[in-house]
């Protein structure tokens, strides 16, 4: 195996290669500052950094001084340009970046990866910073169980089936989201679950972090008047009971429009807490009238 050469440092610079593999790199997701002393080791000891966008990761690599060979590998890249990067992991180091962040989490990777192990070239990971962690962290909310869901659909019915699927589980979710959507989705929450807490991440590592709490609707009212840009990391506190004050008689009524007497039933007995066995008998009675 032949040396590597940093061409950019002020003498040139004579680097030992990495064994052969596939290395998932986790670069800084704001603040240069958190990129780890292992992560640039790697970087510079590697053959091929596979990146999303070559001009993003080289600012990351000239501000740590490395000139590794980068290739472009994104969600559109080939099955061709796939197969080249496992081929050349065989006998040299690949590293695998995304912009920011740790790769494969809503980043590209994950069949790079999977084939990686499929073709037993080995793998390793190069831990680091994650927006997900980071925004769990900062907002206070139950973080012994979590549960990350990606980024939220673009249109209303997908946004809410997902909300729907994942809102009765008891942990703390968490989704990526953009700034112009933000607010759409916060009012949605609101009118789902008004009193569960909400948190809004952005910024994570740079100058102007934040981390705002309230609910869903307080939210929605603040970022309404204050858009935001960028990407975001919004977090959903785990589920509240709520008292329910409606008339379970006319919660039955509305169930029993397009479900059975049981289903009804055990719609109700979610909403209220009360009895399913009485509101099963109570919906028979109402269908029947």
């Amino acid at each position: 195996m032949n040396a590597y050469v940093n061409t950019q440092a002020s003498e040139p610079v004579l680097y030992e290669p990495l064994e052969p593999g596939l290395y998932i790199v986790a670069t800084p997701i704001g603040n240069l500052g958190d990129v780890t002393r292992r992560a640039v080791d790697v970087l510079q000891r590697c053959a091929i950094i596979a990146c999303e966008d070559t001009r993003v990761t080289g600012k990351l690599l000239k501000a740590i001084d490395v000139s590794t060979r980068m290739q472009r590998y994104d969600d559109h890249a080939s099955a061709e340009t796939r197969a080249w990067l496992l081929d050349t992991a065989r006998s040299e180091a690949v590293a695998l970046v995304s912009d920011a962040g740790t790769p494969l989490i809503s980043d590209p990777g994950y069949r790079l990866v999977r084939e990686a192990h499929g073709a037993g070239v080995p793998v390793t990971t190069i831990p680091g910073a994650s927006a997900v962690i980071a925004g769990l962290t900062l907002s206070g909310l139950p973080n012994d169980r979590f549960m990350f869901a990606g980024f939220l659909p673009v249109k209303d019915k997908a946004r809410r089936d997902v909300l729907d699927e994942l809102g009765g589980v008891e942990t703390t979710l968490i989704f990526y989201e953009t700034g112009p959507r933000l607010e759409r989705s916060l009012r949605m929450i609101a009118e789902m679950w008004p009193s569960r807490e909400i948190a809004v991440a952005r910024e994570l590592t740079k100058l102007h972090e934040e981390c705002r709490r309230g609910t869903a609707g307080d939210l929605a009212q603040h970022y309404g008047a204050h858009p935001p840009k960028g990407e975001i990391v919004l977090l959903i506190g785990p589920p509240v009971e709520e008292a329910c004050t409606a008339d379970p008689d006319e919660l039955l009524k509305e169930a029993l429009l397009d479900a059975s007497a049981s289903k009804a039933a055990g719609k109700v007995a979610k909403i209220t807490g009360l009895d399913r066995q009485t509101l099963y008998a109570r919906a028979v009675e109402l269908k029947s009238q």
